[in-house]
C-alpha cells in the first residue's frame, strides 16, 4: 500500500529536490517527509505562487531507496552529488553535503547551497536538515522544472488537494483520484529525465538560510 506525499515547492534551485546524474533524491528539507515516506511511495512537489506556477507540478518522483546520510557519502555511485562550488550550475547544487561521525558524535555539512556565504557550516541549516537522517532516492521519477505542466483542476479536486503549508499524505489505494493523477503524470515526459531547467537554476550560485527564509 503505497503514500503519495504532496507539497509546495517554494525554491526551484535543483537542491531540493535535486534530479542529475540520473537519480532524483530529496536529501535536505522536508525532513518529515525523508522520516516517513518508504519504498514505493510517491513524493510530488507542486508550485505555488512563489514561483508563479501554482497548479503545476514540478516533479514527481517514486521512492526506489530509503538511505541514511552517511551511506549517500559513501556510496560511489552518488559520488557526483557531492557539491562543487566552483564547478558547473549541475555540481553547484549537489545535495550529497551531510556526513555524521559517530567518534565524535558530530555532523560535517559540506560548502553546498545550504552553507554560509564563505563556505562555513549553517548551523540553523543542519539542525533542520538532520532532523532526519534519511535520503529519498528515486530511478523512477519525472522532472519537469520550468516546463512544469498543469495539473488537471478535476484530479486535484477529486483527492481534494490544496496548496498550503506543509504536506498532504494520500492514500494511493483508498483515496479516489490518486492513481489518475500518477497516471497523468506518466503521460507528460519522459522517465528519469531533466525536462527542463529548475526554475531558479540561473541562481545555483547562492545561499539559502532557513534561519531568516532568504536567499542571497
Amino acid at each position: 500500500m503505497s503514500n503519495i506525499y504532496m507539497y509546495v515547492v517554494d525554491r526551484d534551485f535543483g537542491f531540493a529536490p535535486n534530479p542529475f546524474h540520473g537519480y532524483c533524491t530529496l536529501a535536505t528539507c522536508k525532513w518529515k517527509i525523508r522520516n516517513s515516506a518508504e519504498v514505493e511511495d510517491w513524493v510530488i512537489g507542486m508550485g505555488g505562487s512563489t514561483l508563479k506556477a501554482t497548479g503545476k507540478c514540478i516533479f514527481a518522483m517514486r521512492v526506489t531507496e530509503k538511505i541514511t546520510f552517511n551511506e549517500y557519502w559513501t556510496i560511489p555511485t552518488f559520488l557526483d552529488k557531492k557539491p562543487v562550488r566552483n564547478g558547473s550550475q549541475k555540481m553547484m547544487v549537489g545535495d550529497n553535503i551531510y556526513y555524521h561521525d559517530s567518534s565524535s558524535n558530530k555532523w560535517s555539512q559540506a560548502d553546498s547551497h545550504h552553507s554560509n556565504a564563505d563556505g562555513s557550516v549553517n548551523l540553523d541549516n543542519l539542525n533542520k536538515d538532520t532532523s532526519s537522517s534519511n535520503v529519498l532516492i528515486s530511478k523512477h521519477f519525472l522532472y519537469f522544472g520550468r516546463e512544469a505542466p498543469v495539473v488537471p483542476h478535476e484530479l486535484l479536486n477529486t483527492i481534494g488537494y490544496q496548496n498550503r503549508i506543509d504536506h498532504r499524505v494520500f492514500n494511493e489505494n483508498t483515496t479516489n483520484g490518486v492513481r489518475p493523477l500518477i497516471e497523468w503524470l506518466h503521460s507528460q515526459g519522459s522517465l528519469n529525465q531533466v525536462i527542463s531547467d529548475p526554475f531558479n537554476f540561473s541562481d545555483s550560485e547562492k545561499r539559502y538560510s532557513v534561519n531568516n527564509n532568504k536567499v542571497s
